[in-house]
């Protein structure tokens, strides 16, 4: 389980380093590790760490504890005058007074909610993988703008402006088409459909459902986090340390269940917990250790650039993101090593920078407007 399944179009690639089958200690033979909420559980935990260590390293000094991790927020009130309309006090003398408009029981809720939907949403994409090929989950996943902006209108009413409809259309419909035309040929030799089960349409519609029951749960994780930093003054670092902390609880528990037999959620059919399965693998596979612990290192460290991009702009800009990443990987690897790509590529190529292209003119055309006010703003002062 990886449990930022939201932030990666090719269901965290990062996966496949632990994915191969390792050596046992006996030297004979090898498997694959398959404790995928043990997984989950690591990376949470080290990136809470890394979150924590994070904002105790940027904190004030004046700041206590529960302020620095954002379950306290203040602000400026007027002892002599009431408020302006700005939020600004008319009087001369201020005093910091904790904020109680929203409260702290219902950000944490929040957290907890983002914290159930990531923790649901990726078991779903895994078990996609053994009924539809990988090529298949990816494409699925480059229609992730789609889901994110359904989510945030139907489950919190938000209105995006007319252009960013077109720029999700574009993108979505330009990275279909860029991982759609691919060279099949390449494609059916590196991947094969998860257990062999993808050959009959029955396992391809059980494929498919799973994989729009884990886009629809990573829609609502971003629509979610884009709620919590409208209504909460947070910061990205403060929910990752909050949305991990609860993920990673809530995988412990699940892991130290000694569970039945579940589909999807947990397929063990031993009836042991996941976690003595994960750790009696890993002591008869010890060479599993190093990149276990580069697959956590590398998510908690991801995370923060991630979730302080989610901060200042948004899920459809972050998954914008991370959805053209990989387009942009394939055309660098066009010029660096020389690759090849089909016509219907360039056209999907083609498709999506013009369609970051009308957000980059929009944006610019915005911040020109603005200028322009702010100067006839400053012209009036100066003439008062």
């Amino acid at each position: 389980m990886c449990v930022t399944p939201f932030y990666s179009p090719d269901l965290c690639s990062s996966y496949s380093t632990v994915s191969v089958p390792f050596a046992h200690i006996d030297g004979k033979s090898s498997h694959k590790f398959k404790s995928a909420l043990f997984m989950g559980t690591c990376q949470s935990a080290l990136s809470s760490v890394s979150a924590l260590l994070y904002i105790l390293l940027r904190r004030k000094s004046t700041d206590t504890l529960s302020k620095s991790l954002g379950l306290e927020h203040t602000e400026p009130v007027a002892v002599n005058g009431a408020a302006n309309g700005n939020g600004k006090a008319n009087g001369k003398h201020h005093h910091d007074k904790p904020s109680t408009r929203f409260s702290t029981k219902a950000l944490l809720l929040r957290y907890l909610q983002c914290s159930v939907f990531i923790t649901s949403a990726a078991p779903f994409g895994f078990a996609a993988l053994s009924y539809i090929s990988y090529p298949a989950m990816v494409l699925g996943k480059s229609c992730k703008l789609v889901p994110v902006m359904i989510m945030n209108v139907l489950l919190y009413r938000r209105k995006f402006a007319p252009h960013k409809y077109l720029v999700v259309l574009m993108v979505t419909t330009g990275i279909t088409i860029f991982m759609g035309m691919g060279d099949d040929k390449k494609k059916s030799k590196s991947h094969g459909g998860g257990n062999g089960q993808a050959q009959t349409p029955y396992a391809n519609l059980i494929g498919i459902s799973y994989l729009l029951i884990n886009l629809a749960l990573d829609g609502a994780t971003n629509s979610t986090q884009d709620e919590i930093f409208t209504r909460h003054k947070v910061t990205g670092q403060q929910m990752m340390f909050w949305i991990n902390i609860f993920c990673t609880l809530l995988t412990s528990i699940l892991s130290v269940l000694p569970l039945p037999y579940i589909p999807v959620i947990h397929p063990s059919e031993d009836g042991q917990s996941e976690l003595v399965g994960a750790l009696t693998f890993i002591s008869e596979h010890p060479s599993i250790i190093v990149p276990l612990a580069q697959f956590a290192l590398t998510g908690a460290l991801g995370q923060l650039f991630i979730f302080e991009t989610l901060q200042h702009f948004g899920s459809l800009t972050l998954v914008t993101i991370t959805l053209t990443r990989k387009l942009f990987t394939m055309l660098l690897s066009v010029v660096v090593y020389n690759h090849t790509l089909t016509m219907g590529q360039w056209l999907g190529a083609a498709v999506v920078f013009a369609g970051i292209s009308v957000e980059a003119f929009v944006k610019r055309k915005d911040v020109h407007a603005k200028r322009v006010i702010q100067e006839k703003e400053k012209a009036k002062i100066k003439s008062l």
